[in-house]
């Protein structure tokens, strides 16, 4: 925008939970070693679902980070999110109190909500009447109150907002925050994604469209970006959160800083409620190099959407090809829900905090499970082992259904 000075964004902290691990830098060693956090569900029985497999938390205490009585009035996915904001502002040592609350913001976005929560008090309704169902339920279930309950929980009191946008929401979050910070409506923001909808209306749903895989027999196997064999997403839960902070203030408290958000595009196909297009996906990553404003050929990486799904692998391609013309063959993509599964709002945001630790570590994740190239899909996709890289600047897709696309540029940062 013509005469507003725009304000240099950077991340200062980082908190995940994952289906590999229930830390940033623990879910981060596994993605290096290549291991997948898909297995057999286990949160219900899926005998008689045509697919049978998830990437579900593991071990995971909602107690390490609650009160019980705060467990029993909020849904997982708020416990999630929860949690990984305790991760995260413990990373960064951002202090929030009287004197900054009001200048720290929140994006939190859910692409379901307290799905486990709706299922709970709709199966109670129908057995028991009205009285079964709890005091709590909607304010349990609807998806801006894992950014309420942080905001209460941490003290936090700017701008806030939960992003709804399907599988682009994690994007979109961060992106937002970014712009919240970049133009003076806050100096701090907690921006994230949670999920858990790994139930039977979650499994029956997507398998009714065909979107998971049924790759029941070997689930470490199954998601597959860009493989030929790929037959779907997996479906997998969690949350991730990022401390965005304005630049100078990260630089006065001295804080570590992981990277800079860099660029973001955002805009719609207009197309279809699930197919995509590719062309708009390409227009979307042109957006968010301009506003970073770099050349195709400035990139060293990136995170791509990589869902596992036929037509979104072949998509992407497509649209890197477009946006990126002759350096698209020369610039690593790799695609880290090969391990982790589709975290649906959360994907995003915990892929963020990937390319934050490649830029930091040097190091490129490996797209497990590539075993039969596509002919169609014939770009560097890192196939099976991380790779050792300098990398000072990464990009990373997330398209939703309906056709909701958005996508970050980050970089190293250099004051």
């Amino acid at each position: 925008m013509r005469g507003i000075s725009k304000r240099r964004v950077v991340i200062t902290g980082i908190g995940a939970v994952t289906p590999l691990a229930n830390s940033a830098e623990e879910s981060w060693q596994a993605i290096c070693q290549g291991k997948s956090g898909v297995a057999r569900i286990t949160k219900f029985d899926p005998a008689g679902f045509k697919t049978q497999i998830a990437a579900e938390i593991k071990n995971f205490h909602p107690e390490d980070f609650l009160d019980k009585k705060k467990i029993r009035r909020t849904d997982q996915f708020i416990h999630y999110a929860l949690a990984a904001t305790h991760m995260a502002l413990d990373n960064s040592g951002l202090n929030i109190n009287d004197s900054n609350a009001s200048r720290v913001g929140i994006v939190i976005g859910s692409c379901i909500g307290g799905m486990t929560t709706y299922e709970k008090n709709l199966f109670a309704l129908r057995d028991k009447g009205p009285r079964a169902v709890s005091p709590f339920f909607i304010t349990a279930f609807i998806p801006n109150m894992a950014a309420g309950e942080v905001s209460m929980l941490f003290g936090a009191k700017g701008p806030s907002k939960c992003v709804v946008t399907a599988c682009a929401t994690g994007n979109h979050c961060l992106g937002d925050a970014f712009r919240l910070i970049q133009y003076g409506e806050a100096d701090a923001m907690i921006a994230g994604g949670s999920e858990s909808y790994i139930l039977p209306t979650g499994i029956a749903g997507l398998g009714r469209i065909g979107a998971i895989s049924q790759r029941n027999d070997a689930p470490e196997k199954a998601s597959r970006p860009f493989d030929k064999d790929r037959d779907g997403f997996v479906l997998g839960e969690g949350a991730g959160i990022v401390i965005l902070e304005e630049m100078e203030s990260a630089i006065r408290r001295r804080a570590n800083i992981y990277a800079e958000i860099a660029g973001y595009g955002s805009n719609i196909d207009g197309f279809h409620i699930t197919a995509p297009d590719w062309e708009s996906q390409a227009k979307c990553m042109n957006l968010a190099l301009h506003d970073a404003g770099i050349s195709p050929a400035d990139l060293d990486y990136i995170n791509a959407h990589g869902t596992s799904t036929i037509l979104n692998d072949l998509s992407e391609t497509r649209a890197i090809k477009a946006a990126l013309g002759e350096h698209s063959s020369k610039v690593p993509v790799s695609s880290t829900k090969s391990m982790t599964g589709h975290l649906l709002a959360a994907a995003g945001v915990i892929e963020a905090i990937f390319i934050a630790l490649t830029i930091r570590d040097g190091i490129i994740p490996p797209t497990i499970n590539y075993d039969t190239p596509d002919p169609e899909c014939d770009l560097d996709y890192v196939p099976n082992l991380a790779r050792k890289a300098d990398v000072n600047t990464a990009l990373s897709n997330s398209f939703g259904f309906g056709g909701a696309n958005a996508t970050l540029v980050f970089r190293k940062f250099k004051q």
